[in-house]
């Protein structure tokens, strides 16, 4: 990497591209799956994301007139939860970048009636534009290996929550089980772009989604990140072998 920022360059799955690019880039990636995210996600995890999420939203601890941000909040899937947890005196903000992910979550959230204690909110997670010391709890589920600098993100997420708030982070990471590293690496790279050639005649964003999770940090790895910025009592849960971790950590 160069010493202007301008020339520095990031990963886009395993290619290297300019940092100002990569933003775009992810952008058109998810623009082509909004409408199909949610097969995609079954598709990915053969629908075991729906029990990580309920493992997140669990260990969030959310409750009556709380406010929660859930950053990349795409589809809604965490947002409906936490929305019925809060009540009417509460309120759930959903932040994502791309506007056709928005759409969709809008659209689907109203269709299962719930409204009145959600907003959606169109924002860079590496520069959210909320006041400091806001939220009492803070979501990012599947999105934070998609932003370009991780820890601006996480210094973004620190600055708005409240003292005595806590950040979650459920993110595919590295799995530790023995032996579970080279079917998993198959699954990823020969199956899946696969299907999603076949699901959603997209192959490449896929194999995007697939690069991108191997050039996540690991679980400790992301954990002294979150440390580094501030955040404290940061432990994580080590889900489906390691396949996904759940990393937690507190502002005091």
């Amino acid at each position: 990497m160069s010493g202007a920022r301008g020339d520095k360059t990031t990963h886009f799955g395993f290619r290297e591209v300019p940092e100002s690019a990569k933003a775009g880039m992810v952008g058109r990636v998810f623009e082509s799956v909004a409408s199909r995210y949610d097969v995609m996600n079954d598709v990915m995890s053969l629908g075991i994301h729906r029990l990580w999420k309920r493992f997140a939203i669990d260990q969030a601890g959310v409750y009556a007139g709380q406010k929660v941000l859930d950053v990349a909040g795409g589809t809604g899937d965490l947002a409906a939860q936490f929305a019925q947890r809060v009540g009417p005196t509460g309120l759930v903000t959903i932040a994502d970048i791309n506007a056709a992910m928005l759409d969709v979550g809008r659209a689907r959230l109203a269709d299962r009636g719930l409204a009145g204690n959600i907003e959606f909110v169109q924002a860079d997670a590496e520069c959210l534009p909320f006041p400091d010391n806001h939220f009492d709890c803070i979501t990012i589920a599947f999105g934070l290996r998609n932003v370009t600098h991780i820890d601006a993100a996480l210094a973004s997420m620190f600055r708005v929550l409240k003292p005595g708030g806590r950040l979650l982070v459920l993110e595919f990471s590295k799995p530790v089980l023995p032996g579970l590293n080279n079917l998993y690496d198959a699954y990823s790279f020969h199956l899946l772009p696969k299907l999603g050639k076949l699901i959603a005649n997209d192959e490449a964003s896929y194999r995007y989604l697939v690069e991108s999770i191997r050039k996540h940090p690991d679980q400790e790895t992301l954990q002294g990140m979150m440390e580094q910025i501030g955040f404290e009592r940061v432990h994580y849960f080590n889900l489906s072998g390691g396949i996904v971790a759940l990393h937690k950590g507190y502002k005091f």
